[in-house]
């Protein structure tokens, strides 16, 4: 949701003597699908119906983390991932709407950024493979690979297209890796092995971006992004009262045209079927952590005050009654 905030605690890995280790996570659960990532602070939200299913392998080298995660539901996810790092990614099976900072994604697209501020947004049943590596290394091997600095753009946030023929072959490498890992666990003892393996899917992800990257389109994106964040804010900024769109339309000076179409570009969905879902979220955490809680109080809360219509929306969206969700918590 656009509120701020608060940090995740790093979930406990078992790490071998290399300094590397190998982490699976598998959940029913959003939040506990983000709060499981260890050492990131991540939110996620559900942006479209039906039972949420979040599944992630990391493995973590030297310097180096590899990434493969897949959701069955649509999601918003925005957090950091450390700080003093840059992150890589491609999306896997787009059967929808993506976007990374605003920018729209397609199957050869590449993903960077620096860790301290992600946004990405996914459709429902896509996935992605990413590395998210130390600035300083990837720093010294770009130097020794181009005999030159890193570039500027490295330390924007910003989608650039594969080079020709690369997308799927970095895709394959990268998951070979990891199903590597997966079958011989003990190659992360190996400190050659893991140092090999480091080296070859960095060069992997470097060497499949393209050698002129062009940034003009970035400052489009930032501003429909800057529109949707200021109207998040906006709408969930009192919930129990949620603003009609034109109400949000005119404090944020724009039209219902343009909020329209900033929200699609950047989210995949307009904003009134966004607020819905933030709403029933908020709903969602607070039974979740509140046992005793009364459906009909949390509720009452998030703006919804026909409860026949709240439960229907509820199911449609987690694929269970409110009081499901309350009853797994006692």
């Amino acid at each position: 949701m656009c509120r701020s905030m608060e940090p995740i605690p790093a979930a406990e890995v078992a790490v071998s003597p290399t300094g590397a280790w190998r982490h699976s996570v598998q959940a029913a659960d959003i939040d506990e699908f983000a709060a499981a990532q260890p050492d990131w602070s991540l939110r996620y939200e559900q942006l479209s119906s039906g039972r949420f299913e979040g599944k992630l392998q990391l493995v973590q080298l030297p310097g180096v983390r590899l990434v493969h995660e897949q959701n069955t539901c649509a999601t918003r996810q925005r957090g950091r991932l450390g700080i003093g790092q840059v992150g890589f990614a491609m999306p896997l099976n787009l059967p929808g709407h993506a976007a990374f900072n605003g920018q729209p994604l397609d199957d050869e697209s590449i993903m960077i950024g620096r860790s301290e501020e992600l946004d990405l947004c996914m459709p429902a049943g896509a996935g992605l493979v990413a590395i998210v590596v130390d600035f300083d290394l990837l720093g010294t091997l770009w130097e020794h690979m181009y005999q030159k600095r890193l570039s500027a753009w490295i330390e924007r946030q910003l989608v650039v297209q594969a080079r020709p023929t690369l997308a799927s072959e970095l895709r394959r490498r990268h998951l070979a890796a990891l199903a590597d890992i997966a079958a011989q666990p003990a190659l992360l003892h190996n400190a050659q092995a893991v140092t090999q393996l480091r080296d070859e899917i960095l060069i992997d992800w470097i060497e499949a971006i393209p050698t002129k990257v062009d940034t003009d389109e970035l400052a489009s994106g930032e501003a429909r992004k800057r529109v949707v964040d200021r109207a998040c804010e906006l709408m969930l900024s009192r919930p129990e009262e949620p603003m009609s769109i034109l109400q949000v339309c005119d404090r944020i000076g724009a039209s219902p045209r343009k909020l329209e179409y900033c929200f699609r570009s950047v989210l995949g969905i307009g904003p009134a079927k966004y607020l819905r879902a933030a709403r029933l979220s908020g709903v969602r955490r607070e039974l979740r952590r509140q046992a005793d809680a009364a459906v009909q109080d949390v509720a009452a809360r998030w703006g919804f005050w026909h409860m026949g219509e709240f439960a229907a929306a509820y199911r449609r969206q987690f694929g269970e009654l409110p009081s499901e969700t309350l009853r797994r918590q006692a």
